[in-house]
């Protein structure tokens, strides 16, 4: 191929693709798009809907200050969602026919597309626009149906799915809410129940309700929170009446017998009254909103939680962690300690040089946040009413702080005073109340600094260990490691041993922790069950250091005993881990002498 052939091919190239790009942005024909059959229907710019049912009451609602509301045939709140899905369905509603204005004005067409009495007219307000949509027959197989837009020439066949969700009713509109949507943010509530008239408000700080009257009280701000989420989610089974002439008292709701209203500050804006059981059905309850004439039935666990005297309101919880523990002081008559965070989730004792154990810190501070009140005692006491509870001089002092050392950072102080009936009196220092707990959960309480001692005793290898001295009923036993598994009776010592269970024993033995302290610097053994005849493990390391355990009582109802060691000088007893008991019983032990051979 010549130069110039080529040249002409590149030339007829240039000019196709040069027709191409005119054709395509210049004389291309436009996209056939489907209009909607309610062209310029925008949901959100909606003000007002007409549902006008053949034969049947009109039902109207309308939009203020973003709030649908009913206005015919009743004024009632109304659905929000209901309505605004017929609206998105009316926008996107297209046409899968268009019928001409030609053979829509042929004779009785009207009768033909059911357009002389539609069985459903729409109207709709929109600003200035309005549309209104008549709904016909439907076609023959019943899929789709015809519509004619009021002012537009011509008529549509169209789907007939969305018809649907045109309300047959106003109670298809109408708001089955006690509380309507967005109304959950109150933070005052004044209940009437029978005699008694209490009231709450929400702490903005910490979110915690408080009770105002009869009584300033903490409130149990759990059971409020839950009774308010099930009053918001409670829906009406039932709308049974709306005449405003009604007799309430049949409904037993004048008086009502139970009155509440919830607001914000000193304003309360939502109102509910319930009433009595249907005879028909103990499940449900009558009620009645506030500004509107209409009865209606509720199920009755949806009200349930604000029945109860004013106790059944009140905090059971003796306390509130409003904020981290840094510091807790405890004051036993003269006994003073005080526990204090180091860091993260370090924990000492000042003056004390062992270690604290920051899990037992943990559980002392959870002890104390599940103390439950089993009796309001008092309500409120003055200096001359303590005695007679033993809180003139408490017993025991605890006070949590949430800084260390700042006698103003103070979360909580627990003044714990005198028993009666298995329940201790106590008394925060913060409120006028006497209130009781029971014995068994100030027994949980731990009493002394020693308590809170890290319960590790101590830490070693089996691989380390030289050999074991058995002291038990005035005989001795030594077992000497030689290895791996290996253990041998020491020269002098008889019986039968099981090096391997005996390797797993002292493995177990080197990782020793209480179980829980029972005393400190003993100075009377024998209260503690000790004596020379019971068993005595002693443990000879490599460095020559010895270690050893003593024991004492034992305790059935834990498979364990009993034990004493000597920690920084001081003799300390515990209760020996059950498990590792378990160990030591079956293969440390001298077995009792039979017929001289042990």
């Amino acid at each position: 191929m010549n130069s110039k052939t080529t040249g002409i091919w590149f030339a007829l190239a240039a000019v196709l693709f040069a027709f191409i790009f005119v054709f395509q942005h210049y004389f291309r024909p436009p996209a056939n798009t489907i209009q909607p059959i309610l062209a310029g229907l925008r949901p959100q710019m909606v003000t007002s809907i007409q549902v006008i049912p053949n034969g049947a009451l009109e039902i109207r609602a309308d939009r203020t200050n973003n709030s649908w509301m009913l206005t015919k045939p009743i004024v009632y709140p109304a659905q929000p969602a209901a309505i605004e899905t017929l609206l998105t369905a009316l926008q996107n509603l297209a046409p899968a026919t268009k019928i001409s204005a030609a053979e829509f004005g042929r004779e009785n067409s009207d009768v033909e597309f059911g357009f002389v009495h539609p069985q459903t007219s729409l109207v709709i307000q929109a600003g200035n626009q309005r549309w209104q949509l008549d709904v016909g027959n439907k076609t023959a197989p019943g899929d789709q149906v015809y519509l004619r837009v009021v002012g537009v020439e011509g008529a549509f066949v169209a789907d007939a799915g969305w018809l649907k969700l045109i309300p047959h009713a106003v109670n298809d509109w109408r708001s089955t809410a006690l509380v309507e949507a967005g109304q959950n943010d109150f933070d005052s509530i004044l209940l009437t129940n029978g005699a008694e008239v209490v009231e709450f408000h929400r702490d903005a700080t910490n979110g915690l309700w408080r009770m105002t009257r009869p009584l300033q009280a903490r409130a149990d701000s759990d059971r409020i929170t839950d009774a308010l989420q099930h009053l918001l989610t409670a829906r009406v089974t039932q709308f049974v009446t709306d005449d405003p002439n009604a007799d309430l008292t049949a409904f037993g709701l004048q008086p009502a017998g139970l009155d509440l209203w919830l607001g914000h500050g000193t304003n309360f804006t939502v109102g509910i009254y319930a009433g009595k059981s249907p005879a028909d059905d103990s499940t449900q309850i009558y009620a009645q909103r506030e500004g509107w004439n209409a009865v209606v039935t509720i199920p009755k666990a949806s009200l349930s939680e604000w029945d109860g005297t004013v106790n059944d309101f009140r905090d059971s919880h003796l306390l509130e962690l409003t904020a981290p523990v840094a510091e807790i002081d405890v004051r036993d008559g003269t006994n003073y300690y005080a526990l204090q965070r180091q860091g993260t989730n370090d924990w000492t004792i000042p003056g004390e040089k062992f270690p604290v154990d920051a899990d037992n810190v943990q559980q002392f501070i959870e002890i104390l946040a599940n103390l439950r009140i089993v009796d309001f005692v008092n309500s409120v006491v003055t200096a001359p009413d303590l005695p007679a509870y033993g809180l003139a001089a408490p017993r025991r002092e605890i006070t949590l702080l949430s800084s260390v050392g700042d006698t103003n950072a103070v979360i909580a102080q627990l003044l714990f005073g005198t028993n009666q009936d298995d329940k201790v009196f106590v008394k925060r220092a913060d409120e006028d109340f006497v209130n009781a707990i029971a014995k068994t959960d100030f027994d949980r309480l731990p009493e002394a600094d020693w308590e809170f001692r890290d319960r590790r005793i101590w830490n070693f290898s089996e691989t380390n260990v030289v050999q074991i001295t058995l002291h038990q009923n005035g005989e001795t036993r030594q077992v000497i490691r030689t290895g791996a598994n290996k253990w041998s009776l020491a020269p002098g010592s008889q019986g039968i041993i099981n090096p391997p269970a005996i390797e797993e024993t002292v493995h177990r033995l080197g990782q020793l922790a209480a179980y829980g302290w029972v005393g400190r610097d003993i100075a009377n053994p024998e209260a503690y069950g000790l004596n020379t005849n019971n068993l005595q493990i002693t443990v000879e390391l490599k460095n020559g250091e010895k270690l050893s355990v003593d024991f004492g009582q034992e305790l059935p109802q834990l498979q364990t005993a009993l034990a004493a060691t000597t920690l920084d000088g001081e003799r300390w007893a515990f209760v020996f881990p059950p498990i590792l008991y378990q160990f030591v019983e079956t293969y440390l032990t001298i077995p009792a002498s039979q017929g001289g051979v042990p």
